[in-house]
């Protein structure tokens, strides 16, 4: 069982693509609540709603 290291998730999902964010928001296994807030503080809230979508 591998652990999730936040710190490199966080920066590749800083440096992503829109698509991009919402793949590693959406496919990430293993974060905390808290670290999955910390993710959404560097994603574009005028796309709420797609990610949200794709949240289903």
């Amino acid at each position: 069982m591998s652990t999730i290291n936040f710190e490199e998730v966080k920066t590749k999902f800083i440096n992503a693509d829109l698509d991009e964010k919402i793949r590693i928001y959406t496919t990430t296994e293993g974060l905390s609540v808290t670290e999955f807030k910390e993710l959404l503080k560097y994603y574009p809230i005028q796309y709420l709603s797609k990610l949200e979508k794709a949240l289903g």
